[in-house]
């Protein structure tokens, strides 16, 4: 989450007005994450997050996001419930921007995730792919292999103002990933971005799941591997692999991975962890003046994709024979 978009007390109340919400009692912006302009909005029927889709988002995605939300509540897994206007729609447009409200979440996000937490999460990823079987959209995943090397070249000419040598190492890894990258893997909803700040807790308990806006279809076991790069390292960098055991028998405790998935998750860690060194790196090089964000170093996950290099089998994460 972040704010890119100011929106001013006058256009708030007009967008509000086609809603029954009652009086807004206070509004602020949300500065964590990086894609939209996100505020939690409390009015006297209670809290809620208001969210303003910039740019980068296409508003013919939308649809699917906002489908998404209502059948994966529809199947019980916790997350936003999009908040329908009088006339029934539930996007509009708000400061120049598709603009929605979905329900708040009680829980907090943890900073510091044990391993009980990254069982709870894996879990909850199971939970979400098994959810999303019979929804009927579909969206193709605009950030996975194919889109790499684009991606990389809205960056390339600046990568080395980040790291010496970091654009000849991207390009040589895109190239064997490439090579690499299996097309064979059971598909599904995936939730693409379930980082610990997306995922809530009350106590120990797992409260519920949010921002689903990079969601689509894609590997279900590429999810998997995005939540090994997020949940099971440690602030110095290294693997820890009690955490990387439970967020994988969590998730099989509810979905099992076939053999295929199990024999790919070395590279599919691999490409989980270039997605986000690519994004970020973007993201680090182009911060709007003004937008209130904060910019989330790519370096990070340079590590950790040269540690994913280094491993030959699943088990190697922690994941049993």
């Amino acid at each position: 989450m972040a704010v890119y978009t100011d929106v001013t007390d006058e256009a708030l109340f007009a967008f509000l007005a086609d809603y029954e919400l009652g009086e807004v009692l206070s509004f602020k912006g949300i500065a964590e994450g990086v894609e939209n302009s996100n505020f939690l909005l409390h009015c006297q029927s209670g809290f809620y997050i208001l969210t303003l889709y910039e740019k980068r988002v296409n508003p013919d995605d939308l649809p699917f996001f906002i489908g998404l939300m209502e059948h994966l509540a529809a199947k019980r897994l916790s997350c936003p419930l999009p908040v329908k206007r009088r006339d029934g729609a539930a996007l509009g447009t708000l400061a120049g921007r598709p603009a929605a409200i979905v329900t708040f979440l009680d829980g907090v996000s943890t900073r510091k995730p044990e391993a009980l937490h990254c069982a709870e999460a894996g879990r909850a990823l199971a939970q979400l792919h098994l959810a999303g079987q019979g929804f009927a959209l579909t969206r193709h995943n605009a950030l996975s292999v194919e889109h790499w090397p684009a991606l990389f070249e809205s960056s390339r000419d600046r990568a080395e103002e980040v790291s010496p040598g970091l654009a000849t190492e991207i390009a040589a890894e895109l190239d064997a990933l490439r090579r690499l990258w299996p097309c064979d893997l059971p598909q599904g909803v995936i939730h693409a971005d379930l980082f610990p700040d997306n995922v809530f807790f009350i106590g120990r308990k797992l409260s519920g799941l949010i921002d689903f806006y990079f969601a689509c279809t894609d590997a279900l076991a590429y999810d998997l591997a995005i939540c090994l790069n997020a949940w099971c390292f440690e602030t110095d960098g290294s693997f820890n692999a009690t955490k990387g055991r439970a967020l994988l028998q969590g998730y099989q405790s509810l979905r099992p991975l076939a053999p295929t998935e199990r024999d790919a998750l070395p590279v599919l860690a691999r490409g989980a962890a270039m997605r986000f060194l690519l994004t970020r790196l973007y993201d680090w090089l182009n911060v709007p003046p003004g937008a209130l964000v904060r910019p989330k170093n790519p370096l990070e996950y340079l590590d950790k994709l040269r540690f994913h290099q280094t491993i030959e089998r699943a088990a190697e994460y922690g994941l049993g024979e």
